[in-house]
This record gives structure tokens, sequence and C-alpha cells, in this order.
């Protein structure tokens, strides 16, 4: 096995084109040909992490965290992003992050967190914007059925928890053949009327190439007619945080210390209590204060999440809690969703998860 393959694995689950504008998501160090030995997962890449490769005899370490978020201008191992970043090109050893298009998918980092709470009827909290396209096509009748199944099967056509979604119209093309051309129906230089299909589907943008090849393969005309239409409407299916709802309420305080206890964490910092049962619950791994009024409109009673500044606390105005569980506290569940993926998709390859706590804060 081969880096790429993992790579492909990864990002078939979790789209680099869901990763924020300033994340740097994907292979960082390392050939997508070279070889695979094993797999390390990991939060972060720490020179510990490393080691413990080297020790495994793995190639290729699995983190949420990438090593490098901005530029590097130099590698004198002056800092610790520097020295990793050496030792691991020393030792040809390929690091690969997942980060924010693993936190934006719905069994990703926040899907994680519902299910360690038990919420149900999860959604995204920040849906997507401008991630939906509409592709129309025109097809002879007798082929409407076999393009739009091709269609459907290169990912078109889901909608919320439905899929092959596509409205069909009836009507006749018309088209005049060339010198040049090889017609599949009507003659050269006759104009010839074809009853047809025009078939509108929707498609999320990392996968609009991938249904527009395979439309274009199946569809038996020589020159495929078909438009592209950008949507405004949110694309539901992946997004910033999510929200669902708990199966019984449960009391404000003992919530609370069942979030601490279920997520190891050393303080929860949280705002005033409201005095009322705790129902619907709104979360974000790692830093989510950005998404404190979408937990509001969706009427949350807690929103859980890390590294609130002082003054956000004060965002709460009493419509919700706050609760800071701590930014490692909050993602280390991620190490579970990469692990369970790469060994139910290839079951007898070496994937170790890693016994090296990479969180830097300690609690008194």
């Amino acid at each position: 096995m081969r880096i790429k393959e993992i790579t492909k694995i990864l990002e078939d689950f979790a789209p680099l084109s869901f990763q924020e504008s300033y994340d740097n998501a994907g292979l960082i160090i390392g050939n997508k040909d070279d070889v695979l030995t094993g797999v390390l997962i990991t939060l972060d890449v720490t020179e510990e992490v490393i080691d413990e490769a080297l020790e495994l005899g793995y190639n290729f370490i699995l983190a949420h965290h990438p090593v490098a978020m901005g530029g590097v201008k130099r590698f004198n191992g002056n800092n610790y992003t520097e020295r990793i970043i050496i030792k691991a090109i020393k030792n040809e050893i390929a690091i690969y992050a997942g980060h924010t298009n693993v936190d934006s998918v719905m069994k990703g980092v926040n899907g994680r967190i519902c299910e360690k709470i038990g919420l149900k009827d999860c959604k995204i909290l920040d849906p997507k914007k401008k991630e939906l396209f509409k592709i129309v096509t025109f097809v002879p009748e007798a082929h409407a059925e076999e393009v739009r199944r091709s269609m459907f099967e290169a990912g078109a056509g889901h909608i919320g928890s439905y899929d092959s979604c596509s409205f069909n119209l009836q009507g006749q093309g018309t088209f005049k053949a060339g010198d040049q051309a090889n017609p599949f129906v009507g003659e050269k230089g006759a104009l010839h009327l074809e009853k047809e299909v025009r078939i509108e589907t929707v498609v999320p943008a990392y996968l609009k190439e991938q249904v527009v090849s395979v439309m274009t393969k199946i569809h038996p005309y020589e020159e495929v007619a078909y438009d592209i239409y950008p949507l405004e409407n949110n694309y539901e299916q992946a997004g910033s945080g999510m929200y669902g709802v708990l199966e019984s309420p449960e009391d404000e305080l003992s919530f609370l210390r069942r979030i601490k206890q279920t997520f190891g964490a050393g303080v929860v910092k949280y705002t005033r209590l409201l005095h009322k049962p705790i129902k619907t619950v709104a979360v974000c791994g790692g830093a989510g204060s950005f998404l404190i009024d979408r937990a509001k409109r969706v009427g949350a009673d807690i929103f859980i999440s890390g590294d609130f500044k002082y003054h956000q606390f004060s965002d709460a105005e009493n419509e919700l809690i706050i609760a800071d569980i701590g930014h490692f506290e909050s993602e280390q569940f991620t190490k579970e969703v990469f692990f369970e993926l790469l060994t139910k998709k290839i079951p007898n390859f070496a994937v170790h998860l890693s016994k090296v706590n990479t969180n830097p804060i300690k609690y008194l």
C-alpha cells in the first residue's frame, strides 16, 4: 500500500475543499508514492510522537493538528516546529493532517463529540455556504435512466437524508450535425428533432468534476450539452459545529459534571446557570467561540467548546450556558474517528493509536 491510497481514504471521508482558508490540512511531509509501513494516529505531532513512529517502524503519522499552519521560512531547528519537520524528513516519515475538513463532516470531530454526550437528531450548527451546484443535462429518453443512475452513483442527488434526488422534464431537442461530426442519431447536414429528458440534480462542489466526468462518459451524444449553476442553498451535510438533543432533559450541574467526566477535563469553565433543564446541546471541537450566536439561534441550552476568552463568556447573555472544557479535551476522540475509518477500510494493515499525551496544558 502506498501513501496515496491512505490519503484517498481520508479525503473521500473529509474532502480537503472543506478546510478553512487559514488551514493546512493534507499531506504536509512525504511522497504520495512511497510505500507505507504503518500508520500512527495522534492529535498533535511532537518529537516524542516521531520517536514512537520510529520505534514501531511506521513511516506515516496521521494527526488532527497540522505541524505547521503558517509559512516556515527557516529550518534551523530553533523551535519545535522546525525540529519536527527536520526529524521527519531525515527519517523519511510522512505527516498528514486532517484538521478543519474533519471538523466539518457529519461523522468527524463534532459528530464524535455528540456521540460521546449521547445526543440525538444531530445537525450541522453552521452549514457551509456556496458549496452546492445544480447540474442540468439533456438525454434521449431511452438513455435517461442510465445517465441519471450514473450521476447518482458518482455522488449527485443527495438532499439531507434522501438520495437519488432529481427533477425530470420531457421535451424536444434540435441539432444539425456538421461534416466532421459523428452523430449518435440524425444525419449530417439535416436538422434533427429528438425526444429528450431534461435531468436536473444537485452536487457538492468537491464532487462536481467527478459527476460531470462520469455523466459525459455514459451520455450517448458525441457532444454533451449540460449546464452548471451555483446555488445559494446551504450545504447541510458539512460545516462548523453541531447540535442535537438529549434523550431526556438533565439538570444543569449534573450535566456539567457528566461532561467533565466524559471528556476527562481538568476543569470546566462555565457561565451563570439558568435554572432550567438542559435539552438541546450545541458543540464545537477546538476553539468555537465564533459559533455562540449560531448556538443561540438554534435554541441551544448549552454550548460546549474550548478556548473562550474572558469577555467571550459574557456573550452568553443569560440566553444559554457556555461551557469551556478545553481544546485538547474536546478534540481527543478525533483519534478514534481516524482509527475506525482506517481499520474498517484496510483491516489487515498496521494502524496504531499513539500513546503519547500531546496536551501541552496541565491542571493543578
